[in-house]
């Protein structure tokens, strides 16, 4: 009568505990709950759940019952799934033990850990497929587990496996629906928020609470080699903060254009180990943004937080989400930050145009009347003291006049509009040559006109580069080439100079950024090829439609 007294007891137990554990929706309380549980039934000292990863071979979670947490935290990182508990998740059956340690594919316990012998392991199944294991040791008593224990503990665990599932269907649900929420309020973001810099800093804020990241920054090109962190979440140090585009991860996912994941920083060649070591990075996420086929920034994640830093497929997919919104906004941005550059160079062109026209056709002529109008007085004062001032100032007249026609040129040359780029840019180094240095021109173009922004962009990049050359390079010789480009046309501008490391100057200082932007306005590109006391390549190449 007793033992059935104990025996009903046990049962109303278990009913008891497959009620929590089935009432339970947060997944971490009911492992715990369920771990309780199952030492509560069997009268174990020591209990433990381990939940299986999604490779199958694996330990991705490991809840305790009846370690202290001091003891936990001297005992170390939780077991992954070797020795005994390895055996289980590949069998998945039951497995009672009356001493663990005499077992011999078992590999011992690591220096902290309390002894333990006598043994019951019960793995969570449904539908055929485990979730993970249920660890009793140390029976009360000393006592061996018995069958009733394993029966007890498998019904609770074919319990806890609904129950698991069901959690598990509750969590996705509720993260699907912050996700979608999350995407929501980005996509009000792009429709309504004209600032880029406080867009992209919601984006990388709502990606890092959804994949539980410790950091997530936003890296967009700047200049030619160089990588700009333009919003970052969880380490602020980075805002703003450049790195080198060839010699870093987030470069070379930019250039490939594909996505990727590494579960270990410091093993990967390609990472920029000088961000990592600061952000003390273990792990990390790469998703480039596309825009119109073309990468224009890269989300850069790293670490997941918890006891296991790496992340998930669906930590990856969620992230390439979120790049797809950012890339809209990147794209928005750079298209209206286009159309303002090109408002302004063309308002800066007809602005040349016109002073250049004033200057020749007023100022020119004001000069040029006064020479005409010397030359009568000239005749007069024949050997008189004054004619040697007003030779003097007829000197100054000269100067001045070839100074505003020299301006006037250089303004707007009028033999741009009215013949074209090659005649323009053959005037324009003959110009150059003057200044002791020797220019070769040639051109491969022949006599047909370019677009007239095509022809104003490529002579502003020359008469950018000329002007360089001549402050900066110290060169002896100068070669300027037009060239046809497959479905474009090039303008190449080599000199013998002094060179420059491409490293160490600024766009701004020698003019590069205005180039750069003019050619974008007609989807150009330009590169530039250059080294300490090796000279300079400037290489504008248009296409044409």
């Amino acid at each position: 009568m007793d033992a059935l007294s104990v025996t009903e007891g046990r049962l109303r137990a278990l009913f008891a505990a497959g009620l929590a554990v089935t009432s339970e929706l947060s997944l971490d309380a009911l492992l715990k709950r369920l771990t309780e549980a199952a030492a509560e039934l069997t009268g174990a000292r020591y209990a433990a759940l381990g939940v299986i990863a999604a490779s199958g071979s694996e330990l991705e979670q490991f809840v305790t019952h009846g370690i202290a947490d001091d003891l936990r935290a001297e005992i170390g990182e939780l077991p992954r799934g070797r020795g005994i508990l390895g055996v289980l998740i590949r069998e998945a059956k039951p497995l009672r033990l009356r001493d663990i340690t005499e077992d011999p594919r078992s590999v011992g316990f690591p220096p902290g850990h309390p002894p333990m012998r006598s043994f019951l392991g019960v793995p969570i199944l449904l539908r055929g497929v485990a979730y993970g294991n249920v660890y009793l040791t140390e029976k009360h008593g000393g006592e061996d587990f018995t069958d009733e224990d394993e029966e007890l503990v498998t019904l609770l665990a074919g319990q806890a496996a609904v129950a698991i599932e069901n959690a598990r269907l509750y969590e996705a649900s509720t993260r699907w629906s912050r996700q979608l929420q999350s995407l929501n309020e980005v996509g009000n973001a792009l429709a309504t928020e004209t600032d880029l810099e406080k867009l992209l800093d919601l984006i990388v804020r709502r990606l890092r609470e959804l994949v539980g990241a410790r950091v997530v920054a936003l890296a967009l090109p700047s200049g030619a080699d160089e990588l700009r962190f333009a919003a970052v979440a969880g380490a602020d140090e980075l805002l703003g903060r450049r790195i080198s585009r060839s010699e870093s991860k987030s470069g070379a996912v930019l250039e490939r254009r594909r996505s990727e994941r590494i579960d270990s920083v410091i093993d990967d060649p390609e990472v920029h180990q000088e961000v990592s070591r600061r952000l003390a990075a273990r792990t990390g996420m790469w998703v480039p943004l596309i825009g119109r086929e073309e990468a224009i920034g890269v989300l850069e994640i790293h670490d997941k937080q918890g006891a296991d830093a790496r992340f998930t497929h669906d930590d990856f997919r969620l992230a390439e989400a979120f790049a797809t919104r950012a890339a809209v906004a990147v794209e928005l941005s750079q298209r209206v930050a286009r159309d303002a550059v090109r408002r302004v160079v063309q308002a800066q062109e007809l602005e040349r145009s016109r002073l250049a026209r004033e200057l020749h056709d007023e100022t020119g002529q004001a000069l040029t009347s006064i020479l005409l109008g010397l030359k009568p007085l000239d005749e007069a004062l024949a050997g008189h003291p004054a004619r040697e001032a007003l030779a003097e100032l007829r000197e100054h007249v000269v100067r001045a006049l070839q100074d505003v026609r020299r301006l006037a040129v250089e303004l707007r040359p009028a033999v741009l509009d009215d013949y074209g780029l090659v005649p323009a840019l053959e005037r324009l180094v003959d110009a150059f040559a003057e200044q002791d240095v020797r220019v070769d021109f040639h051109s491969a173009l022949g006599e047909a006109r370019l677009p007239s922004e095509v022809e104003t962009a490529l002579y502003r990049v020359v008469q950018e580069s000329l002007t360089n050359i001549v402050k900066h390079a110290n060169a002896t010789h100068i070669s300027v080439s037009l060239a046809r480009r497959q479905s474009g046309v090039a303008a190449v501008i080599e000199d013998d100079g002094a060179g420059f490391d491409q490293r160490t100057v600024r766009e701004g200082a020698v003019g590069l950024l205005g180039m750069r932007e003019r050619l974008a306005l007609i989807d150009g590109r330009l590169e530039i090829e250059s080294r300490p006391g090796a000279g300079t390549t400037v290489v504008a190449e248009v296409p044409l439609s």
